[in-house]
């Protein structure tokens, strides 16, 4: 039996994610712009996260910030203004290098590097941790291990769908337990037709029109009766960001579709569903299971 999820008002309360980098570290553009280009950049995530936190604030909602430790150490008023905006503080690495990219040894230091840095800036406890390109999957379940080990209490770093970069579709679709201390809270999908279809924001959110979105998510709300799981980048408000010379088509197909359009549909998302923290709207529904 499915336990009853958090609810405000009667409706469920979902989770609404950032992961916090900028558009020169998203990793469709690695092979572009070299790590020691990101210096010379010009950094856009401060003005981008500042109205996302007025948009949220506009709609009385909260959410989960997955801020990379490169970015906190240059921005350290940022991450105090997301804390003290009642928003939870996670922790997105410290370089937004693929776990399936990194030994053990490199992977923790990375890890436990962000997860000190995101704490002594804000002097709060930072429990969760996502994976840069939700890079964990069939062949790297020993990243959960290091991530327990760093004292994390949950990780969000499985998109149980099928895609090129990533993805594990053979994976449980909401909440589960992947160690002693640990829970995996995937980004959230729909189930149809034996196929898991990504529900969860992302690229799909900007490619697809927003009717489609809203759909899916009531779906999980209705028919799962559980908290949806949603992620995007501050990057994506962004349609002045600057372009990237030389990118294969692809690529740019995918990282600048319809960003003009995304700020207009987050609205839209807020005000068509209730918004908090993981650690509220997913952590209790996890308390509620293992009573």
């Amino acid at each position: 039996m499915q336990p009853r999820a958090p609810t405000q008002g009667g409706a469920i309360v979902n989770a609404l994610t950032i992961d916090v980098e900028d558009y020169f570290q998203v990793s469709a553009l690695a092979p572009y712009i070299a790590r020691d280009r990101w210096e010379a950049s010009e950094c856009r995530v401060e003005r981008n996260i500042d109205r996302i936190l007025r948009m949220l604030d506009d709609h009385s909602a909260k959410a989960t910030f997955f801020v990379l430790g490169w970015i906190a150490e240059r921005y350290p008023k940022l991450l105090r203004r997301i804390v003290d905006g009642g928003h939870e503080l996670a922790s997105h690495g410290f370089g937004h290098q693929r776990a399936s990219a990194l030994s053990d040894a490199s992977f923790f230091a990375d890890i436990d590097r962000a997860k000190r840095i995101l704490e002594d800036t804000c002097a709060v406890e930072v429990l969760g941790y996502r994976a840069p390109s939700f890079s964990i999957g069939a062949s790297n379940l020993w990243a959960f291990d290091a991530i327990e080990r760093a004292g994390y209490r949950y990780s969000s770093s499985i998109y149980p769908i099928r895609h090129d970069h990533y993805g594990m579709p053979e994976a449980p679709r909401f909440a589960h337990r992947v160690r002693p201390n640990l829970l995996e809270l995937p980004v959230t999908t729909m189930r149809l037709f034996d196929r898991n279809w990504p529900a969860g924001g992302g690229g799909y959110f900007r490619l697809l029109p927003y009717a489609v979105s809203r759909s899916l998510l009531r779906r999980v709300n209705r028919i799962d009766r559980q908290p949806a799981i949603f992620y995007m980048h501050p990057w994506e408000i962004d349609p002045e960001q600057p372009r990237i010379p030389g990118i294969d088509v692809k690529t740019r197909f995918r990282h600048y579709i319809n960003l003009g359009r995304t700020e207009g549909r987050l609205r839209r998302l807020l005000a068509d569903f209730r918004w908090g923290r993981v650690d509220q709207a997913i952590l209790l529904t996890e308390e509620r299971l293992a009573a």
